[in-house]
């Protein structure tokens, strides 16, 4: 997993509420193991027709969301069943952070071991950014990890992610990661008498 510090990016706005994993990730593309083709299933019900042509009237499809690291969703994003494969996707897709006035538990504890940051703002926070990017569409966010700080035009502010996570990211290591980082101190113990 790669180690996240600050990221600055512009912004893919998705105003729907309750957006569930299987919007995220259908379960037709759950077979998988690994992340390989994923980025193509994302939002696949909304960002494809009936003939799998693109729907070009989805955000995803659109030109000025190429390139876009951070997602801007409605509230209650990642409800539904507990399937890793909605972080594989979005992650696949090129996405380092969602930003949304709540997550599913489930969802955000994924994400996290992911390298994907679930960030948690305000309900006047959320109005304004989505205000900010309909007034602005290449207006960038910058996540700040270390400081817990994004930071948009004009302002910022802080956002909750716990300390073992927070580390575990900005070192760019999972849960066997970091306890590997103890190899020594767990070699030590184990030659002890």
């Amino acid at each position: 997993m790669a180690n996240f510090t600050t990221l600055t990016s512009r912004v893919m706005p998705v105003p729907v509420n309750d957006i569930d994993t299987d919007q995220i990730i259908p379960a037709q593309f759950l077979k998988v193991t690994d992340k390989n083709g994923l980025a193509d299933a994302l939002f696949f019900n909304w960002r494809y027709n009936d003939d799998k042509s693109p729907n070009k009237d989805f955000i995803i499809n659109k030109p000025e969301s190429a390139g876009c690291q951070i997602l801007l969703a409605g509230d209650n994003f990642g409800c539904g069943s507990s399937r890793e494969h909605a972080p594989w996707a979005l992650t696949a897709y090129g996405f380092r952070a969602v930003i949304s006035t709540s997550f599913a538990d489930i969802f955000r504890n994924n994400s996290l071991k992911n390298g994907l940051i679930p960030i948690i703002v305000d309900d006047a926070t959320h109005k304004m950014l989505f205000e900010l990017v309909e007034e602005a569409p290449r207006a960038e966010l910058t996540v700040d990890l270390a400081t817990q700080t994004l930071s948009y035009p004009g302002g910022s502010v802080n956002f909750p992610i716990d300390p073992f996570n927070k580390t575990c990211l900005l070192n760019g290591v999972d849960e066997l990661g970091y306890i590997m980082g103890f190899e020594n101190q767990i070699a030590a113990y184990e030659s002890r008498p």
